[in-house]
């Protein structure tokens, strides 16, 4: 790899504004907040609007907008048995 061209990779903490979960990653990006981590270290925060705590997809907090399928609504769109 050429010197001098890639960002600085380091652990940060990310942390869900929605829910105030927390967890420590590495990452690129730049931030001037920094945060003290469990293990007594400090690092830089990143916050972040939604991570895997507060997703629809992984708390199984999922609407439910359309029941049935493509089929039975065209039926019943159309008054079809």
């Amino acid at each position: 790899m050429k010197q001098g061209i890639h960002p600085e990779y380091r652990k940060v903490v990310f942390l869900d504004t929605s829910s105030d979960f927390k967890f420590l990653s590495g990452s690129t990006k730049q931030t001037d907040e920094t945060i003290e981590w469990e293990d007594g270290n400090t690092y830089p925060l990143i916050r972040v609007e939604i991570s895997s705590d507060s997703h629809p997809f992984y708390t199984g907090k999922q609407k439910a907008d359309k029941v049935g399928g493509r089929i039975e609504r065209f039926k019943k769109k159309y008054n079809m048995k």
